[in-house]
């Protein structure tokens, strides 16, 4: 297992990769980098990233003096992927990604990182982490950018998508991709009408690498990702009466038009230790936004983090 740095991408200080196995046999790509002398962050990418797209922000929080640990996702960069055809987006249950996030806890943070633990979770990534803090006390604070709560179903109802995502499951379909869903890495696009970042100088550093490692790359998500996905969305519904084990930031894009900001803030109106701002101008990879935004969650997180003499 490899780190693919770039001229565009260049390595976090002090990167090494650390390979994980799973309980259920799955090999996954983690790293470590940074000093650590404010402690761990844990940061969790979202569905169909790769670390490399993160090794920015992970200079940033070393900067500030932490060590910063990683890892891919079950099926996604670096990791084991789960169907023959490697480019489809699948999942048959949440349970499998909570597996990684215990695996990267014992086998990563705990055995080769410094204390104290925080997380900073994106989009998918906040939902895996939410589902774990509900029992473990892993973490002393959360960051979640843009969390999935519940997801923008555009112009399918949410009954539709709820009914054909059973349907093609219990079909045996579930490895379908989703429709208007192509085989092709996301990122591998144009910057056209992008729904993720208004800034293409970083989602061309992404192309970049992705063109240079294809391997890492993954594409639309099938009926079997969306199935699981439902059912997680459904289980974070459920009675919340203590909250997370740890106090919880969501910090909201607010012009997402992936997952549904209105379900977050219901979330966290309801569930007691959960806190909620907005950066009014993102898009939902606030981690890949322009500098002004970026700049706006680094100082937010300063704030939250008690971080008091952060680097300019």
């Amino acid at each position: 297992m490899e780190l693919y740095p770039t001229l565009e991408n260049r390595l976090p200080p002090g990167a090494e990769v650390i390979p994980l196995k799973t309980a259920d046999g799955y090999d996954l790509r983690g790293m470590k980098c940074g000093s650590g002398e404010r402690g761990t962050i844990l940061l969790l990418t979202g569905r169909s990233d790769f670390m490399e797209r993160y090794f920015e922000t992970m200079r940033d929080l070393a900067a500030r003096g932490f060590c910063v640990a990683s890892f891919d996702w079950r099926g996604q960069g670096g990791s084991e992927r789960l169907l023959k055809d490697r480019l489809r987006g699948h999942i048959g249950n949440f349970r499998s990604f909570d597996e990684d996030l215990r695996t990267a806890m014992d086998q990563l943070v705990r055995a080769h990182c410094p204390g104290p633990y925080y997380a900073l979770a994106h989009s998918t990534g906040g939902h895996i982490l939410l589902r774990s803090i509900l029992r473990e006390t892993w973490f002393s604070k959360a960051i979640l950018t843009a969390p999935l709560i519940d997801l923008n179903y555009n112009l399918w109802p949410r009954w539709m998508a709820r009914f054909l995502s059973y349907v093609f499951t219990q079909g045996r379909f579930s490895w379908i991709l989703l429709p208007g869903m192509r085989r092709e890495p996301f990122m591998a696009r144009d910057y056209v009408d992008n729904p993720l970042t208004l800034e293409p100088r970083r989602w061309e550093r992404d192309q970049i690498t992705l063109q240079r490692h294809p391997e890492l790359g993954l594409g639309g998500p099938t009926f079997g990702w969306l199935n699981a996905t439902m059912d997680s969305i459904a289980s974070l519904g459920g009675n919340w009466p203590k909250g997370p084990k740890c106090p919880v930031l969501m910090v909201l894009a607010g012009r997402d038009r992936v997952v549904n900001n209105a379900a977050a803030q219901t979330f966290a109106r309801r569930v007691p230790g959960v806190s909620l701002v907005y950066i009014q101008d993102a898009l939902h990879e606030i981690l890949m936004e322009r500098d002004v935004i970026r700049q706006e969650f680094l100082a937010g997180l300063d704030s939250y983090l008690g971080v008091t003499d952060a680097a300019s």
